[in-house]
């Protein structure tokens, strides 16, 4: 099992969860996050004095798959999370020991 993670722009949001849900991801976790890569924020003018935003609005999504969907589900995430502009975000991978559902204590890939 693997934990994918991935960092996107908010208003691919809608995008990347009709994706998932096209290929049967049935959970997704989104928290919405703050951060900066080679983007390194930008300037705005607020009431005439112009200041730096450091950090960026972004959604950090957690989605738990079986091994066998990982690459389906990592191919759905980056084509529609593409913008094709700096700031698309990143997606990481990483494995997962243990699943415990709590309800009904499932374990292993029958908890996801």
């Amino acid at each position: 099992m693997k934990l994918i993670t991935a960092v996107i722009k908010p208003f691919k949001l809608d995008d990347v969860r009709e994706a998932l849900s096209d290929i049967g991801v049935q959970g997704i976790t989104v928290t919405e996050v703050k951060g900066f890569g080679r983007q390194k924020g930008h300037t705005e003018l607020y009431r005439g004095a112009e200041y730096v935003v450091d950090f960026l609005p972004k959604v950090k999504l957690e989605v738990a798959v079986a091994d066998s969907s990982v690459e389906q589900t990592l191919e759905a995430i980056s084509k529609s999370a593409n913008t094709g502009k700096i700031g698309d975000g990143k997606i990481f991978v990483s494995s997962l020991e243990q699943v415990i559902r709590i309800r009904t204590g499932e374990t292993g890939e029958e908890a996801i």
